[in-house]
């Protein structure tokens, strides 16, 4: 029987067997990105063959909250029980959920399968970065930033262009049935190279902490996905949420300090790095998915772009995002020193979302883009600046649920960014147009806030501009909002105290720092 050595390897020359890995891991990342922006374009047609509109919303909630809940999980399990097999499995989950939405006969099975697909992409971001974060020490892990960033900005991107194009040519249900083939491979390729140690926990799992995480962050994710549109913010099903989110959040918190192995070990929190990391990764999410939503609205409301190219529409922002995401990356690895990224990210961010804030009906496509691109390369100092500095702040034991809790808060960050700046959003709105166009602005809105091209198009001259004034009201309010809330990062940012990250320098003599933390690839000989 053969045995197992555990080689290290120089951060400098990595082998073959790593880069494969993180081609695989790349495509992994691509499917937990794009999954939801191609179905977004695909639910229009999917409505048409299958019916229930009035259980649209469900298809996107039932996903964001299993893919919210079992994030931390997958996380746990990974430091548990090793990290190759949990990823592998969340994978084929998400794949089995993939196939299944392909099949589904009616809405009801299909929220169902989405529920199945979003329990496997929680550990797909997770397992990304916490295998990475295994491979690669701190200090190189910033050369492959760039990588990421560029998955993230060709799902945004081409996120709607493939859903539109596999939508009309193939039928809806490929929107699905195109994960199946990318995950075989990288599930191919991480089974043949990613050799990893095998761990086994004596501990049981946390079956109360997995249970009282999972009511509390469904409570907060229905609170922020209902809040101000199924039901009002002072209504007894939203204080109901509340106060279950609440006191589930309460107990999980308390119990955690008495579980044998805590699905998310509260001693993370005691660093400040960590913690201010955290931070700074729910404000990113804030800010980015309520940019992405509101962006392509405004541009095609009011600037009278083209809905097909939607994605394209935040290519200005996306772009400057993955050059200073490269950049950081660089320097990053070149000095050991990362402080000032946050800082100069949170200051850019600050600058551009205000700068977003005073656009209106006369704003130029131009003008709006260079707006966009002081937002993005804000973003590009923060996006894997967070995970990098979070990882690097606590051990390799519990390198998976520092991954799950970063990537939770960013998650958590985007639902508040989306109901928060919407419920402002729409109140604006709804308000100039009744304002403008009296009881015809009050009827047009009555229903959304948002109208699509072909509604807008169908309304009267008068009713149209002043839909187009009522988006940019509505507009600036909403950006105005993710300033202020942006300054809480700056002020996270100023208060995190640059700690030499892992592997970035030679071994001191006589001293085993370092060996727990250099990358291994573990060959069976």
């Amino acid at each position: 029987m053969a045995d197992t050595e555990t080689v290290e390897t120089k951060p400098e020359k990595q082998p073959k067997s790593v880069r494969v890995v993180l081609l695989a891991l790349m495509i992994t990342m691509m499917l937990a990105m794009l999954d939801n922006m191609i179905v977004g374009t695909a639910m229009p047609t999917i409505v048409g063959e299958l019916g229930g509109l009035e259980h649209l919303s469900w298809v996107v909630t039932a996903y964001t909250l299993a893919t919210a809940a079992a994030t931390p999980v997958w996380g746990k399990l990974g430091d548990m029980f090793g990290r190759k097999t949990t990823f592998m499995t969340s994978i084929v989950i998400f794949l089995i959920g993939s196939a299944l939405s392909g099949m589904a006969q009616n809405m009801g099975e299909l929220i169902g399968f989405r529920a199945v697909q979003g329990l496997g992409a929680g550990g797909l971001m997770v397992g990304v970065m916490a295998i990475i974060g295994d491979l690669i020490p701190p200090r190189e892990r910033g050369k492959y930033q760039g990588m990421m960033a560029g998955v993230m900005a060709i799902a945004m991107i081409g996120g709607p262009l493939v859903g539109g194009t596999i939508t009309d040519n193939w039928g809806w249900r490929w929107a699905f049935y195109i994960n199946l083939p990318l995950g075989v491979v990288a599930l191919g390729l991480i089974s043949a190279v990613l050799h990893l140690p095998k761990k086994r926990s004596k501990a049981g799992i946390d079956y109360l902490g997995v249970v009282l995480l999972t009511v509390g962050i469904t409570a907060i994710v229905l609170v922020t996905t209902w809040g101000g549109s199924e039901y009002s913010w002072t209504s007894a099903r939203i204080m109901e949420l509340i106060g279950i989110g609440v006191a589930a959040l309460i107990g999980f918190v308390f119990w955690q300090t008495k579980a044998a192995e805590p699905v998310v070990p509260l001693h993370i929190f005691r660093n400040r790095n960590f913690t201010l990391m955290s931070i700074i990764g729910f404000i990113t999410g804030f800010v980015m998915f309520g940019a992405t939503l509101y962006l392509p609205l405004y541009q095609q409301s009011v600037q009278g772009a083209s809905a097909t190219n939607s994605g394209l529409l935040l290519l200005p922002m996306l772009g400057a995002m993955l050059v200073t995401s490269m950049v950081a990356g660089r320097v990053t690895t070149n000095t050991g020193r990362y402080k000032i990224f946050p800082v100069v990210g949170s200051a850019l961010m600050i600058v551009g979302l205000y700068l977003l804030s005073t656009m209106d009906t006369g704003t130029s496509r131009f003008t709006s883009g260079v707006f966009m691109a002081v937002v993005g390369l804000g973003m590009g100092c923060l996006m894997q600046v967070t995970m990098l500095v979070a990882q690097n702040s606590v051990e390799m034991k519990d390198m998976g649920v520092a991954s799950s809790s970063t990537t939770l808060f960013r998650t958590l960050g985007s639902s508040f960014g989306v109901a928060i700046m919407g419920a402002l959003f729409n109140n604006r709105v709804q308000h100039v147009m009744a304002e403008r166009a009296g009881s015809l602005g009050a009827k047009i809105t009555e229903k959304s806030a948002s109208l699509d091209a072909k509604s807008l198009a169908k309304l009267p001259a008068v009713a149209r501009e002043a839909y187009q004034h009522a988006v940019s009201a509505g507009i600036h309010w909403a950006f105005l909002l993710g300033s202020v809330v942006a300054v809480v990062a700056l002020i996270a940012a100023v208060f995190v105290k640059e700690v030499a990250l892992r592997g970035a320098g030679p071994k001191p003599e006589g001293s085993d720092e370092g060996a727990a933390v250099q990358p291994q690839v573990v060959e069976a000989v």
